[in-house]
Parts: C-alpha cells; sequence; structure tokens
C-alpha cells in the first residue's frame, strides 16, 4: 500500500505530522510564556507596586506621627493648628492609598492583616486626634501625656503591622518567583521532549520518504541513460501506481514508440532522399527558366525606361512651350490694354482740341465785336471833334488791337483745325491697331490653349508609361525573388537529401534485439527517372514540349521509387 502511494500523498502526511508536532510545541511553548507573563503580571500589580505603596503609607504615618509630637511638645498653638491641618491632608492621601492597594488580589494571610490593620488605624488615628485637638486648644501638658502614653504604644502597634504587610510583599513574591520557575523548568522538559521527538520523528519520514522517492527515480534514470546512448533493449518494468510508477510506464512506452519510429524512419529516410533528388533537378531547371525570364524581364524594363525617358522629355518642352506660349499670351494681354488707354487718350486729344477750336470762336468773335465797338468809338470821338481826339486816339488802339487778336485767333483756328484733323487720323489708326491687337491676343490665347492640351496629355502619357516602366520593374523584381526562391528551393532540396543520410547515421546509433530488426530497403542508387527538363530555347517548340510532358507524366507516375537490395552499411546494427 506504502509503495503505491503517491510522492504527493507521502508529502502531505509527512508535513501534516511534523505540523502537528510544531503546533504542540508552539501551543505548550505559548501556555509556558502566557504563565510566565500572569506571574509576572501577580507579581508586579498585585506585590511589587503594593510594596511601593505600602512603604509610602508607612512614610506618611511617621510623618503624621512626628506633627503630633511636635504640636504637643512646642507649646504653640499655631504651630499646632498647622501641624493639625498637614497631618489631615496626610491622613487623606494615605486613604487614597490604601483604597488602591485593597483593589490588588489579596492572600488569607494579607486580608486578615489588612482587618488588623483597619482596626489599628481607627484607634491611633482617634488618639492622634485627641493629642492634636488637646494642642490646637493649648492644653499642651494634657496632649504630650496622651502622645506618650495611648498614642505612642498604638503607633507602635500600626507601625509594626505596616512593616508586616510589606515583609508578606516580598514572601509572596518569593513564592511566585519560585512557582513560576517550576512551571518554567516543566515546560522546558516537556518541549524540550516534544522537539527532541519531532526531530527524530522528522528523519525517520524523511529517510523513508527518500527511500521511496530516489530509489525509483534512479531506476528511471539509468533507463533514460540506456536510451540516450542508443540502447533500446533495455526491459522495462513499472510494478506501482504512483508517479515514479507513472514515469517508468511513460518510459517503457516511450522505448517502445522509439524502437516502432527508428524502422518508420529508416524507410522513411529513403523515401526522403529519393524525392530530396528529384526535387533537386527540378528545382535547378526552373532556377535556369527563371533566371533567363529575369533577364528578358530587365531588357524590357531598361528598353520601357529609355521610352520613359523620351516621353518625359517631350512632356517637359511642351510644358515649357505652354509657358513661352502663356508669357506671349499675357504680353499680348498687356499690349491690347496698353493700346486700348493709347485710343482713349488720342480720343480724349480730340475732344480738347475741339473745345480750343470753340475757344478760339469764342475770342475770334470778341474781337471783331471789339473792333466794331473800337470804330464806333472813333465815329463818336470824331463827332466830338477836339474833345474826343483822345479818346478817339485810344478806340484807334483798341481797334487795333483788336485786329491783331482777331488775326491771331484765325490763325490759331487754322492750326487747331489742322490739328484735331490729324488727331482724328491718328485715333482712327490707333482704333484700328487695337483692333489688330484684340485679333492677336485671342490667336495667342487659342495657342496657349492648344499647348495646354498637348502638355496634358505629354503629362498623362509620361505618367501611363511610367506606371508600366513600374510594372514593369515590379514584374522583374518578382522574377528575380522567384529566381533567388528557387535557388534557395534547390538548396534546400540538396540540404534535405544530405540531412536524410545524417539522419540514417543518426539512426545507426540505435541498437534493437533481433526480434525488433526492420529489415532496411537499398539506398545505394540514385533516385530512378530523374529527367533533365528540356531548356527554354526549346520548350516553344512542340516536340520539346511532348518531351517534357512525358518526362512530367513519368515523375509524376513513380514520385518515391526505390531499389531494393544493395548497401546495408548504416543499417548493420539492426
Amino acid at each position: 500500500m506504502f509503495s503505491n502511494m503517491t510522492i504527493k500523498s507521502r508529502l502531505i502526511i509527512m508535513i501534516s505530522i511534523l505540523s502537528l508536532l510544531l503546533i504542540s510545541v508552539g501551543g505548550i511553548g505559548l501556555f509556558g510564556v502566557n504563565q510566565s507573563n500572569q506571574g509576572l503580571k501577580t507579581v508586579y500589580e498585585d506585590r511589587t507596586i503594593p510594596a511601593v505603596d505600602l512603604a509610602k503609607m508607612n512614610d506618611q504615618w511617621q510623618i503624621m506621627r512626628m506633627n503630633a509630637v511636635v504640636a504637643a511638645n512646642l507649646n504653640d498653638v499655631e504651630i499646632a493648628k498647622a501641624r493639625t491641618i498637614d497631618t489631615a491632608n496626610r491622613y487623606a492621601e494615605v486613604r487614597k492609598i490604601w483604597s488602591v492597594y485593597m483593589q490588588t488580589v489579596l492572600t488569607p494571610e494579607e486580608a486578615a492583616l489588612a482587618e488588623s490593620y483597619i482596626q489599628h488605624e481607627k484607634a491611633y488615628v482617634d488618639s492622634r486626634d485627641l493629642t492634636l485637638r488637646q494642642a490646637s486648644a493649648g492644653d499642651f501638658e494634657a496632649a504630650r501625656t496622651n502622645a506618650m502614653s495611648d498614642a505612642g504604644p498604638k503607633f507602635d502597634i500600626l507601625h509594626k503591622t505596616v512593616f508586616d504587610l510589606i515583609d508578606l510583599q516580598g514572601r509572596v513574591a518569593s513564592e511566585e518567583y519560585a512557582r513560576a520557575q517550576e512551571n518554567f523548568e516543566s515546560l522546558f522538559f516537556i518541549i524540550s521532549c516534544a522537539a527532541i521527538t519531532g526531530v527524530i520523528l522528522a528523519i525517520v519520514i524523511g529517510m523513508m520518504l527518500i527511500r521511496a522517492i530516489v530509489g525509483p527515480i534512479n531506476e528511471a534514470v539509468a533507463v533514460a541513460n540506456a536510451v540516450a546512448s542508443g540502447d533500446l533493449t533495455s526491459r522495462i518494468e513499472a510494478n506501482s501506481t504512483n508517479e515514479t510508477g507513472r514515469l517508468m510506464h511513460a518510459l517503457k512506452q516511450m522505448n517502445d514508440n522509439l524502437v516502432d519510429l527508428v524502422g518508420k524512419v529508416r524507410i522513411g529516410t529513403d523515401s526522403i532522399f529519393v524525392a530530396a533528388g528529384e526535387i533537386s533537378a527540378g528545382n535547378s531547371n526552373l532556377s535556369e527558366r527563371t533566371e533567363e525570364q529575369a533577364s528578358s524581364l530587365e531588357q524590357t524594363a531598361s528598353s520601357m525606361e529609355e521610352l520613359t525617358s523620351t516621353v518625359k522629355q517631350n512632356a517637359d518642352n511642351a510644358y515649357q512651350a505652354n509657358q513661352l506660349a502663356s508669357g506671349a499670351s499675357e504680353v499680348a494681354i498687356k499690349g491690347g490694354s496698353v493700346v486700348g488707354q493709347v485710343v482713349q487718350t488720342m480720343s480724349e486729344i480730340n475732344n480738347s482740341s475741339r473745345k480750343i477750336v470753340d475757344i478760339i470762336s469764342v475770342i475770334d468773335g470778341i474781337a471783331f465785336q471789339t473792333n466794331i465797338l473800337a470804330l464806333n468809338a472813333a465815329v463818336e470821338a470824331a463827332r466830338a471833334g477836339e474833345q474826343g481826339r483822345g479818346f478817339a486816339v485810344v478806340a484807334t488802339e483798341v481797334r487795333t488791337l483788336a485786329q491783331r487778336s482777331a488775326a491771331a485767333a484765325k490763325e490759331i483756328k487754322e492750326l487747331i483745325s489742322d490739328s484735331v484733323s490729324k488727331v482724328e487720323d491718328g485715333t482712327r489708326l490707333v482704333d484700328e491697331a487695337g483692333t489688330t491687337m484684340d485679333e492677336i491676343v485671342n490667336a495667342v490665347k487659342r495657342v496657349t490653349d492648344i499647348m495646354t492640351e498637348i502638355s496634358a496629355a505629354s503629362q498623362e502619357q509620361s505618367s501611363g508609361i511610367e506606371q508600366i516602366n513600374l510594372a514593369v520593374t515590379q514584374m522583374d523584381g518578382m522574377t528575380q525573388q522567384n529566381a533567388a526562391l528557387v535557388e534557395e528551393a534547390a538548396a534546400a532540396a540538396e540540404s534535405m537529401k544530405e540531412q536524410a543520410e545524417e539522419l540514417t547515421k543518426a539512426i545507426s546509433l540505435f541498437r534493437l534485439s533481433e526480434s525488433m530488426v526492420i529489415k532496411p530497403v537499398n539506398r545505394n542508387k540514385k533516385p530512378a527517372n530523374v529527367t533533365q527538363l528540356p531548356d527554354r530555347t526549346t520548350v516553344n517548340k512542340n516536340a520539346a514540349n511532348k518531351k517534357a510532358e512525358n518526362t512530367a507524366g513519368s515523375i509524376a507516375s513513380k514520385p518515391k521509387k526505390v531499389a531494393t537490395g544493395g548497401n546495408d552499411e548504416y543499417w548493420e546494427e539492426f
């Protein structure tokens, strides 16, 4: 039963037992620590503190005793009253200390002493108070007598009772310490025994667990080493159902599977060898054809690049011509605009000349009227006789000026008329020039439009050829990649062929029993019927096509044909 128990269960049992031991030891230890702590607490709270309080209380009783003696012997009422007040305050403090002390845990003996203390305290306090009242009243003789004969003996009894209580605290504390020491020794012995028992039990269980785990694992390691060295003849037995038993069963199954696998791999490597040879031959022929196709595509790509360059140059020339035509159109438009401005200016000059003619006509009329008026003035002056002689001279001069102005105005009018005639001729010619410039501008615009269409068509043609060139370049790149892949496939096929041989050598390291030997097939011959594919130059011929089809058919009909018999040098150990 124990041999079939799982490692997990064994570990759980071991951990559980050790945990129980640890909990037991820990529980005992905690119990001992708690007892020790309770003892220390009792000693401190019920013995140490009460002893200190009783000592303080004893000091207060001593002072109160001195107050009563001083009040009775100094014969001073004021001092007696002051001592009485101080005694009352100190007695109140003593009552507080005693009240706290009575709340502690008292032993029977301590309770009896406390009861005795209460009685002695009452007796002494009554006698003391009488002494203080007598001293405060001035009856010092009676106070001294009472203090010596009555209060003194009662104080001695009270003082002895307090000392008995203090001494009792020390004795009880010693007893508590002795009990704590006995408990410590008992717990120390129990914990030591439990710890030693736990260690011994842990060692025993650990040794049993190690033997139960390490033994089967060593057997499994031996089997694994035998398999690793190629020895598949080992006889593996799995007698248990735990983890190690399942491990041995798995190793046995692995060994059986390896025996079967080695035989199958041997047959498979021969088939791989033949197929790799056929693939290598086919890939070599395909690589040559792919390289020829890549060369043709490179030439096509080169021609397309030249064509692209030519078309691009034509497009650039058309673009430049378009730019020049656009410039000429702009210049013609500017010239037409300038001619229009000239026509407008000539028209304005013509209008100004006509206005000048009108003004000259007005001046001529004014000169004519001035001449008439001067003539009339001369006639009137002649009639006046001697009195109008001076006026006649002036009228004559005015007439002369009017005649000269009329003559000058006539000449100017003739010149202006001639100028107006010439301006009208110039205006007509400028109008004709403007019409001609408009026709030139329209013609240049039509030329510009045609050049724009030519440039756009050239750009589209260049773009289309660039796309064709890009497609050819991509085809060239893919063909180059295909060629590289074909070469890699050929190299991989050759490598697979070599690896098949290496795999055969590696499998020969495994040793099988005679009942497991699988007869190998012959690998001495090369793969059969791997015919060289036709050259690219003969592919386009019908006879070559027929030959290639026949060759492909023969390969397809016998993909993994191997010869029997022959060299078995790699399989002698089988």
